[in-house]
Order: structure tokens, then C-alpha cells, then sequence
């Protein structure tokens, strides 16, 4: 073997070591990190859900009973997206829907809606939105309480012909000159208590055997 070549081995032989250690270091950091990632988003995950359904009303693994839903006009959706059961002693209390009101001023108002097994809302959150600062924002739990007037609504309370904002003759309340907004969350809102009421049913059935109490 001449000089050149035995110089090209070692040099092979060091980069090989190198990717080697390199990929056994990404691989040891990944398994160690992967947990802790997994937990901080499930955290933030239930924390939110807790925004619209109480702690208090359910004693199951909450993220354990996650269904995937497929696209649904009702829910707005046109990706599958996300249902939760709450359950206590075994009995469902309440359901939270992942839904979007896709006719938001600025495009798609992604929202989470708790609805108890009776079919009233417990309550509903903007989790993203691409609406106009300091005008139609209002939405946002964050910035104010407008959001909180769904609490307690219901397919008949208000009856039908007034689920719409009050400029429009409905009973939700919507600040002058940012009527857009609003009108798409009240409208998305019902749509999603429509979509609790078909399928009810299925999602008072018995736990899956996957799911446990917390």
C-alpha cells in the first residue's frame, strides 16, 4: 500500500469514527430528551383543554380518550382533526372539538369547544386566528372576555334564529365596526353543537379499553 493510500485510510477511518460517535450522541440525546418533549407537550396540550373543560369534571387519562375525526363541514374542517371524552365513574360528562370557523375576516379562526353531554357549551377558545390587531382580535380570550358569552348557550338557548350576533338581530354581542369576526365564531360555534347532537350517541358509548382513570 503505498504512502498516499495508507494516508486516504486513516483518514477514512477517523471520519467514519467521527460519524459513528456523532450518531451515537444524537441518538443517546433523542432518547433522553424524546420523554421529557413528549410530557411538556402534553402538558400545554391538557392545559389548554382545562381552559374549556374544568379539571373537576372528569376523573379518566384525558389524552388517552383523543379520537381522531375525519374533515366534516360542521366541524369546518378539511384536515382531521381532534375529539376528547371526558368521563367520571365511567360516564361521559363532556366532549371538547377541535373545529374552525373558516370565513373569519383574515381566513381560518382555529377553535377548541367544550360541550357537555347534555349539549350545553362549557366553554370555547381561539387557539389560532389571522385576525386584524386591535379589531377583530377581540376573539381571543387573551385580549378580552367576548369569547366567554358562548358558556352556557345550547341548540335552543338561544333558539336558532338567534345564533347570530346582535347587529344581525342574534344574541351575541360584537363590537361596531368588527362584525366579520365574530359572526364566523358564533357561526361555527353552532355548527359544532350541531355536530355534538348527531353523533351524542356514540360519544356517551362505553370507553374504549385503551383509556383509564388519571
Amino acid at each position: 500500500m503505498t504512502a498516499a493510500a495508507r494516508n486516504a485510510f486513516r483518514a477514512g477511518t477517523v471520519l467514519l469514527l467521527f460519524a459513528l460517535v456523532g450518531t451515537a450522541m444524537l441518538a443517546f440525546t433523542h432518547d433522553r430528551t424524546e420523554p421529557v418533549i413528549t410530557r411538556s407537550q402534553q402538558a400545554e396540550k391538557l392545559a389548554l383543554i382545562n381552559q374549556v373543560l374544568p379539571a373537576s369534571s372528569y376523573d379518566n387519562d384525558l389524552l388517552a380518550s383523543r379520537q381522531d375525526l375525519p374533515p366534516d363541514d360542521l366541524l369546518g374542517t378539511r384536515q382531521p382533526s381532534a375529539l376528547w371524552i371526558a368521563r367520571r365513574g365511567g360516564q361521559a360528562t363532556a366532549v371538547v372539538l377541535e373545529a374552525v370557523a373558516p370565513d373569519g375576516y383574515a381566513g381560518d379562526i382555529a377553535l377548541l369547544i367544550g360541550i357537555d353531554i347534555d349539549g350545553k357549551v362549557i366553554g370555547v377558545r381561539v387557539t389560532a386566528h389571522h385576525e386584524t390587531p386591535g379589531l377583530g382580535d377581540y376573539i381571543d380570550r387573551a385580549k378580552s372576555a367576548w369569547i366567554d358569552q358562548f358558556s352556557g348557550k345550547s341548540l335552543t338557548d338561544p333558539e336558532s334564529k338567534r345564533w347570530k350576533v346582535a347587529k344581525d338581530g342574534g344574541t351575541f354581542d360584537a363590537r361596531a365596526g368588527a362584525t366579520i369576526t365574530p359572526r364566523a365564531v358564533v357561526k361555527a360555534v353552532k355548527s359544532a353543537l350541531d355536530y355534538f347532537a348527531r353523533h351524542r350517541a356514540a360519544f356517551a358509548a362505553p370507553p374504549a379499553a385503551k383509556e383509564k382513570k388519571a
